[in-house]
C-alpha cells in the first residue's frame, strides 16, 4: 500500500478532540479515535464499497494529531458518504492482552453506519464492513419523544426482518424498516403501545471470517457497532441510507401513539475469544475495551459468546453513555431494553458490586430521564438479580412471573400462592426496594423460548435444525403437548391448546405490572418446536400473515384484553395492593376467595381460585373509570364451580370473558356480557378462566 501523509491546508486546522468518530465541520470531517497503546493510526479512505484497498492512506502525525490517548485528524473536503477505516500499529503482545496488528482493517467504534459486508482477499485479511461518514440531519418535523408512563405501557417484542420478510407480509419492501412502516395500522388496531426491536445495531450479516455462515446470527446478538442501525434491514443499498430508513420508521410509529424500544447488547462482541477475529475494539485496545483473565491471553466470558464488554471502565463507561445519547438524541428512541444486563453489575475484574457505576450512571443520566429503561437481569455466568436490579428508574424482565404463570396454567402443584403474588405485581420482588408495581415487565414468551402457541404444542424442544443435535436451548420449559407432539388434527386437543393460550394472554394482561407480549402470538405463530431459532433467518422465525385471518377469533381476543387493560386503572396501579379494606364500604383493593367464596387455605394444594380487584379510590382514579373485576381461574384438571364471595353480592356483574366459551362469547369488549345470576355461581371446565366487571 502507498502511505500518504494527510492533506492539510493552513486555515483549515483543527483541534478538536471529542466528540469521537468521523465528526462533519464546515470543508471538511474530524476522525478521532481512542487508543492508549497504539504506536501508529492510519486513516484509510474508500471510494467504493465494494473495494478491497484503500483510494488513500493518512497517516496520523503523533506530535501534533495525539492529544493523551485520543488520536485526532481533520480531512479537508471528505463530506458525507465517505466510506473508512482506522488501522493502528502496537504492541502484539496477547500476555499482555495487546493484540495491535498493522494489517488489520478496523471499524470505528463510534460509526454511525457501515457499509457493504465482510471481504476476503488473497492476502489473508479479512476486510470488515467500512464506516460511513453520516451526516445526522432529518426533517422531524417536530417529532419528540411520547413520554407514556411506563404504567400505562403494553409491549409488543418484535423482530425488525421478521416480522415482514415472509411473501405473506404483503408489503412493498419485505423485512425492513419500510416494512414496518408497512404495517403500523396492524399494530394500530391491536392495542400495543410500544414496539421493543430486537437488536438494530450492526451485526454481522455473512461470518466474521467473510464467508457464508451455516448458522447466521437472525437474532443478531452479536454486535459489530453499537452507534450503526442495521444495514440489512434497509431498502435503500445506499451507504447511510439505512440511518434515514430507520427515522423515518420511528417518526411514523410515534405518528400513531408507538413508542419504540431498542434491545441493546453491551455485554459481549462478535470478536469472540482469544481465537477470534480482530475487527474493531481488539486493535484499538483491547485490554480496556474486554474484561481479561488474570492471564491476559483469554477473556472472561460472561454473556456466554466467548467475550465481555468491560462496561465499567471509565472509557468503556464513557462509550456506552454516549451511545445511549446518540440513539435518543439523534433517533428520538423512548427507550431501551438491556440484554444480560447483570454484566454491567459486575466491576472490571468481573465481580458483581453493589451500587455499580454504569448502571447508576444510567438511572441518573438527565438526557435519559424521558426514556424506559429495563434490565434483563441476569447473565450467562449464573447472576441473577431480578428483583435486586438497579434504582427506581430501572424496570426488569421478570423471568420468576414467566416461569410461575406457565407452572400454573400447566396445572404443576403448589402454583396457587405463586399465581396470586405475579397477579398482584410481584409485591415479594419489588416492594422491599421501594419499586413500584411497573418494575416488573410481565412476560410469558419471549424471543427466546417457545412461542406461546408452541408451548402448548410441544412438551420436548425440537432444535436440531439448527446444527447442534439439539443440545442448544433451555431444557426447562414449563409445557405442555396435551397428548400430541406438534401439530394435531384433533379438536378436541386443539380447543383445549386455544383456551390454554386465551388464560395467559388473559392473565398477562389483567396483572399488575407492565406486559411484553412476542410478535406473533397473538395469531398463534409457530417455530416447530424450535426454543432456540436465533440462526433461523427463514420460516421458521419469519411472520406468517395467513394465520391473522386463520386465528381471528384469537385476535379479536387479544386486541379486547388489551383495550380492557388500556382502560381500566384497576388492572394497572401504580402502588402495590395492599388487602386491606377502606374505611368507605370495607372492600379491599384485592382479595383471595377459594371457589365456595371463602377464605383461601393457602397451604391446600388446589388449584382453583378466586381473585377480587376494587376499583381504585378516587385519589388514583379521579376520572371513574375503575370497574371492579372478579376473576375465576381453574388450571386444574377438573371442572369446578365457583361462588361469588359474600361481599361481592352487593354489586352486579357482568361476564367480560370466559375462555372455555367459543367466539365471540369468549369476550365481550363492550362489557355488555351476560349479567351473573342470583345464584352467584359460575361453573368453568378444567383449565379455563372467567372475567366478570361490576356494572357501572
Amino acid at each position: 500500500m502507498l502511505m500518504h501523509m494527510r492533506h492539510t491546508h493552513p486555515k483549515l486546522q483543527f483541534t478538536h478532540m471529542l466528540p469521537y468518530g468521523a465528526v462533519i465541520h464546515d470543508h471538511g470531517v474530524q476522525f478521532v479515535v481512542f487508543s492508549r497503546n497504539a504506536s501508529e493510526m492510519r486513516l484509510l479512505l474508500y471510494d467504493d464499497v465494494n473495494d478491497l484497498d484503500p483510494a488513500e492512506i493518512i497517516t496520523f502525525d503523533p506530535t501534533s494529531d495525539r492529544w493523551g490517548d485520543i488520536w485526532s485528524i481533520f480531512v479537508p473536503e471528505v463530506v458525507p458518504g465517505q466510506l473508512y477505516h482506522f488501522q493502528a500499529n502496537g504492541p502484539n503482545d496477547p500476555s499482555r492482552g495487546l493484540r495491535f496488528s498493522p494489517h488489520a482493517r478496523l471499524i470505528d467504534p463510534y460509526a454511525k453506519a457501515l457499509a457493504g459486508t465482510f471481504q476476503s482477499s488473497a492476502d489473508g485479511i479479512t476486510r470488515p464492513p467500512k464506516c460511513v461518514v453520516i451526516d445526522d440531519t432529518f426533517d422531524w418535523e417536530g417529532d419528540r419523544h411520547l413520554r407514556r408512563e411506563l404504567s400505562e405501557s403494553i409491549i409488543y417484542e418484535m423482530h425488525v426482518r421478521g416480522f415482514t420478510k415472509h411473501e405473506s407480509s404483503g408489503v412493498e419492501n419485505p423485512g425492513t424498516y419500510l416494512g414496518v412502516i408497512e404495517k403500523i395500522p396492524y399494530l394500530q388496531s391491536l392495542g400495543i403501545t410500544a414496539v421493543e426491536l430486537m437488536p438494530v445495531h450492526e451485526f454481522p450479516i455473512l461470518s466474521t471470517d467473510g464467508s457464508q455462515s451455516e448458522r447466521p446470527n437472525y437474532w443478531g446478538y452479536d454486535p459489530l457497532a453499537f452507534f450503526a442501525p442495521h444495514r440489512g434491514y434497509a431498502a435503500d443499498p445506499t451507504p447511510g441510507g439505512q440511518v434515514v430508513e430507520f427515522k423515518q420508521m420511528v417518526k411514523a410509529l410515534h405518528d400513531a401513539g408507538i413508542e419504540v424500544i431498542l434491545d441493546v447488547v453491551f455485554n459481549h462482541t462478535c470478536e469472540g475469544n482469544e481465537r477470534g477475529p480482530v475487527h474493531s475494539f481488539k486493535g484499538l485496545e483491547n485490554p480496556v475495551y474486554y474484561m481479561l483473565e488474570h492471564d491476559k491471553r483469554y477473556y472472561k466470558n460472561y454473556s456466554g459468546c466467548g467475550n465481555t464488554v468491560n462496561g465499567n471502565h471509565p472509557i468503556v463507561r464513557e462509550m456506552i453513555f454516549h451511545c445511549l445519547r446518540h440513539w435518543v438524541h439523534n433517533y428520538h428512541i423512548d427507550g431501551f431494553r438491556f440484554d444480560l444486563a447483570s454484566i454491567l453489575s459486575r466491576d472490571r475484574n468481573g465481580n458483581l458490586v453493589p451500587n455499580p457505576p454504569l448502571v447508576e450512571a444510567i438511572g441518573e443520566d438527565p438526557l435519559l430521564a424521558d426514556t424506559k429503561i429495563i434490565a434483563e437481569a441476569w447473565d450467562a455466568a449464573g447472576a441473577y438479580q431480578v428483583g435486586s436490579f438497579g434504582e427506581d428508574r430501572w424496570a426488569e424482565w421478570n423471568g420468576r412471573y414467566r416461569d410461575d404463570v406457565r407452572s400454573y396454567w400447566r396445572g404443576d402443584s403448589g402454583t396457587r400462592g405463586p399465581l396470586a403474588t405475579r397477579l398482584a405485581g410481584s409485591a415479594d420482588l419489588y416492594q422491599p426496594g421501594g419499586r413500584p408495581p411497573c418494575s416488573s415487565i410481565n412476560f410469558i414468551t419471549s424471543h427466546d423460548g417457545f412461542t406461546l402457541n408452541d408451548m402448548v404444542s410441544y412438551r420436548e424442544k425440537h432444535n436440531l435444525a439448527n446444527g447442534e443435535d439439539n443440545r442448544d436451548g433451555d431444557n426447562h420449559n414449563f409445557s405442555e403437548n396435551f397428548g400430541v407432539e406438534g401439530p394435531t388434527n384433533q379438536p378436541i386437543i386443539d380447543q383445549l391448546r386455544l383456551r390454554q393460550i386465551k388464560n395467559m394472554i388473559a392473565t398477562l394482561m389483567l396483572s399488575q405490572g407492565v406486559p411484553m407480549m412476542v410478535a406473533g402470538d397473538e395469531f398463534r405463530r409457530t417455530q416447530n418446536g424450535n426454543n432456540n431459532a436465533y440462526c433461523q433467518d427463514n420460516e421458521i422465525s419469519w411472520l406468517d400473515w395467513k394465520l391473522v385471518e386463520e386465528n381471528a377469533e384469537l385476535i379479536r381476543f387479544c386486541r379486547s384484553l388489551i383495550e380492557f387493560r388500556r382502560n381500566q386503572p384497576t388492572v394497572r396501579r401504580h402502588h402495590f395492593l395492599t388487602g386491606v379494606p377502606n374505611s368507605k364500604d370495607g372492600w379491599s383493593d384485592v382479595s383471595w376467595y377459594n371457589p365456595l367464596g371463602t377464605a383461601v387455605d393457602w397451604h391446600v394444594p388446589e388449584q382453583p381460585i378466586i381473585c377480587l380487584l376494587a376499583s381504585p379510590l378516587p385519589a388514583d382514579d379521579p376520572e371513574g373509570l375503575g370497574r371492579d373485576v372478579l376473576l375465576m381461574l381453574n388450571s386444574g384438571s377438573l371442572g369446578s364451580r365457583f361462588l361469588i364471595p359474600t361481599i361481592a353480592k352487593s354489586r352486579k356483574w357482568r361476564l367480560f370473558a370466559d375462555t372455555s366459551l367459543p367466539s365471540p362469547h369468549d369476550v365481550y369488549p363492550e362489557l355488555n356480557g351476560p349479567i351473573l345470576g342470583v345464584s352467584g355461581t359460575h361453573t368453568l371446565p378444567h383449565k379455563s378462566m372467567a372475567v366478570y366487571v361490576s356494572v357501572k
